[in-house]
C-alpha cells in the first residue's frame, strides 16, 4: 500500500523566524496585559518602563562608553535588545507582522543564518549609526531597525531576480521607498523622532550583507556597477 501525503498548502515558517516572533510577542503580551491590570498586580503597570530602562538603546550611554573607554556588557547588549521592547502594542504588532513576512522570504531563499545576521546585524548597525550621527537623548526602541535589515535582504533577493529576468532593477527598492515615504508623510503630522535614521542604516546593512551572504552576490554587484 502506498502512503500518500498531500503537501501542506501553507509553507511552515523557518524556526528561527518563529523564535524571533515569540521574542517580540511574549514581552509585548505581558506588558499589554499588565497595563490593563490582568496580570502582575499593581507593579505590572511599570513593566514596560522598567524594560525600556534596562534594554532600550541610548545614545547618551554609548557616548559615555566611548568617552570613558568602558564597554560594559549590559550596555553593549542594548545594541540588539532594544528590538524586543516596544512603545506600545501597535508598534509591536507591525514589527511582528513584517518580521513574519520578510523573515519567511529571507529564510527560504537565503537560509536561517542569514535571517539572524540581517536581523541582529541590522539592529546593531542601525543603533551605531543613530548614536554616531545624532546627539539625540531619546531612547531607540522597537524592532523596526532589525526588520529593515531583513528588508535590505529582501531587496537584494529581488534585485538579483529582476536582473536575471532582464527587468528594471530599481523595482527592487520599491518596498523601502514606500516605507520611507510613509514615514515622511507621517512625520508631517506627528513627531516621529529620528528612528528613521536607524531604519535606513539597517536597510543599507541588510542589502550589503546580503551580497556577502549570497554565493556570487558580490560578483553580481560588481558586474552591475560596471554595466552602469
Amino acid at each position: 500500500m502506498n502512503d500518500h501525503h498531500d503537501p501542506s498548502p501553507v509553507n511552515p515558517l523557518p524556526p528561527v523566524v518563529v523564535i524571533l516572533f515569540l521574542a517580540i510577542a511574549i514581552p509585548e503580551a505581558a506588558f499589554s496585559l499588565g497595563e490593563r491590570g490582568l496580570i502582575g498586580g499593581s507593579e505590572a503597570v511599570g513593566w514596560r518602563l522598567a524594560s525600556m530602562n534596562t534594554y532600550a538603546f541610548s545614545g547618551n550611554i554609548f557616548d559615555w562608553m566611548v568617552s570613558n573607554g568602558r564597554w560594559l556588557p549590559e550596555h553593549l547588549l542594548r545594541f540588539v535588545s532594544y528590538s524586543f521592547v516596544h512603545m506600545g502594542f501597535t508598534s509591536a504588532l507591525f514589527a511582528a507582522v513584517l518580521l513574519l513576512a520578510l523573515g519567511k522570504l529571507v529564510g527560504e531563499t537565503m537560509g536561517q543564518v542569514a535571517v539572524l545576521v540581517l536581523f541582529f546585524g541590522g539592529a546593531a548597525f542601525g543603533a551605531l549609526v543613530y548614536a554616531a550621527l545624532l546627539n539625540d537623548p531619546t531612547w531607540l526602541i522597537g524592532g523596526f531597525p532589525a526588520v529593515y535589515g531583513l528588508i535590505g535582504g529582501y531587496s537584494f533577493v529581488m534585485w538579483q531576480s529582476l536582473a536575471a529576468r532582464g527587468e528594471e532593477q530599481l523595482r527592487a527598492f520599491s518596498l523601502i521607498a514606500i516605507l520611507m515615504g510613509l514615514q515622511l508623510v507621517w512625520g508631517i503630522f506627528f513627531d516621529v523622532g529620528n528612528g528613521w535614521v536607524a531604519d535606513l542604516a539597517a536597510f543599507v546593512f541588510g542589502f550589503v550583507a546580503s551580497a556577502i551572504l549570497v554565493p556570487g552576490g558580490v560578483a553580481r554587484v560588481i558586474a552591475a556597477l560596471r554595466r552602469d
